[in-house]
């Protein structure tokens, strides 16, 4: 798949025979047979789209670093999954990359939790903007991202799963905003808020 091989995970760690065993661990955890949305296609995507909107950030080779590391760990069982990546994080880079990029991706790792970047947190925006663009694609694509997560949460009732999800999305629009780039936030803060304001919709409809 375009923007996973070894030779893009190289670049930001070195080549080196314990780069190798790491990059094809991660591959081998986005891989994983329960995962629906959070794959190896949501991994690409998102490296892509860091790619893109890295000119922006203050360490794009960090930003990518977290991109890869930011869903390692995707149990829908677990509520600490940002946590445990993070961790998986920590471990995983140590002695590839310098102590103080490590520190960065696990705080931007953890930062995904929310996806609420400070002000001037550079870094953060380029990262959660890229994991959220999902949210401001054209209706059908969002309809099956939503289709895809609620097949991730196959083992909830659809009454547990609704009330979940209901909250997830409150969340998300109370956020004072989606997106932190310029040069995004114009056109997909309307069309994710459509979005999510039609599925809560939806949903709310269907616990009543």
């Amino acid at each position: 798949m375009s923007g996973i091989g070894y030779a893009r995970f190289a670049a930001l760690t070195g080549d080196s025979p314990t780069a190798r065993t790491e990059w094809a661990a991660l591959v081998a955890a986005w891989s994983e047979p329960h995962r629906r949305y959070h794959d190896l296609h949501h991994l690409a995507a998102v490296l892509g789209l860091v790619g893109e909107l890295g000119i922006d950030a203050a360490d794009p080779a960090t930003v990518a670093l977290a991109a890869w590391y930011h869903d390692a760990v995707y149990d829908p069982r677990r509520s600490d999954n940002e946590q445990v990546s993070a961790e998986r994080a920590r471990a995983g880079l140590r002695g590839l990359v310098p102590a103080d990029r490590v520190d960065e991706v696990v705080r931007l790792v953890l930062l995904t939790a929310g996806h609420d970047a400070a002000p001037g947190d550079a870094n953060g925006a380029v990262l959660c903007d890229a994991d959220l663009a999902v949210l401001a694609g054209p209706p059908e694509a969002y309809a099956a991202y939503a289709s895809a997560v609620r097949e991730e949460y196959g083992h909830l009732s659809d009454e547990v799963f609704t009330a979940g999800r209901i909250a997830v999305l409150e969340s998300l629009l109370a956020l004072p905003a989606l997106y932190r780039l310029p040069a995004v936030a114009g056109d997909w803060e309307p069309r994710a808020r459509a979005n999510l304001t039609a599925e809560l919709a939806l949903l709310r409809s269907r616990a009543s």
